[in-house]
């Protein structure tokens, strides 16, 4: 069917209907089975159990919370981490997200020049502390579900850059340090002394789920890019794979932090 002859049948409109396909708006799924013909139930379990994964009462709770800063990648992000199982991490020159301070990410966003406000720098940072609870409890459809696992190689450049006011770089470290006591944290990091490496073109993270495929993550200046292709996926994969043998261990990468700390 075209949009258009679909969007009839069901009995709405043509941007409407695109937004329910790109899973922007949700779905009248019993119309929908009605119009598209769906009559194996087993199929029809299927979708309306995906459908209740795209809709956790946290993602709800914080989309209404922050709607002026969250668009439509940015909410992407968030419905990631909560139905992810493992995230690995390649950052270059700032700690990730799930990891930083709260006076860290303020520095970090405010450096980046993407909001206008002191009031959505803040919001902003806000947000990026509530996200962090999926490294400690998650439930979905009111169940509990493991934190998720998250194993990131950091450059030696994004621990050694001075972020924010006196005082905030060191705060970050000790939260590197306790953050990697975590039983569901993994941190290593790769020197400078490492070279050449599979990070140079820049930092990502490859999601992986319980059921599906992987899924990488990649965010530049405008608006995130999600690659799902298996081609695409295999090969971050396996980068990051490469990052991890390259990088030093994790006991290592913790006397590393150490010395960083020291010398602030």
């Amino acid at each position: 069917m075209s949009l258009a002859k679909a969007a009839k049948l069901l009995g709405t409109s043509s941007p409407s209907l695109s937004k329910v396909e790109y899973g922007k708006q949700r779905a009248n799924l019993d119309k929908c089975f009605s119009v598209y013909g769906v009559v194996d139930e087993v199929r029809i379990a299927e979708i309306r159990r995906l459908a209740k994964l795209a809709e956790t009462n946290r993602r709800r709770g914080l989309f209404t919370q922050y709607s002026d800063v969250i668009d439509d990648s940015h909410a992407d992000l968030i419905e990631i981490e909560e139905l992810a199982s493992q995230a690995d991490t390649y950052s270059a020159l700032a700690v990730p997200d799930l990891l930083q301070t709260m006076d860290y990410a303020c520095a970090v966003i405010e450096g980046s020049r993407t909001w206008n406000t002191t009031r959505q720098v803040r919001a902003v940072a806000e947000l990026r502390m509530k996200r962090q609870q999926a490294l400690h409890s998650r439930l979905l459809d009111d169940v509990p579900i493991p934190p998720l696992m998250m194993r990131c190689v950091l450059d030696e450049a994004c621990l050694r850059r001075q972020v924010g006011a006196p005082g905030v770089h060191e705060e970050q470290l000790k939260r590197l340090l306790d953050a990697s006591q975590m039983p569901n944290v993994e941190i290593r990091v790769i020197p400078f002394a490492a070279g050449a490496h599979t990070g140079v073109n820049g930092p990502y993270t490859v999601f992986h789920f319980d059921e599906g495929e992987p899924l990488v993550a990649i965010e530049p200046l405008t608006s995130s890019i999600y690659l799902e292709e298996i081609a695409d996926t295999l090969r971050y994969d396996a980068a990051f794979g490469h990052l991890r043998e390259q990088a030093l261990d994790i006991a290592g990468s913790r006397d590393f932090i150490n010395r960083l700390l020291k010398e602030a």
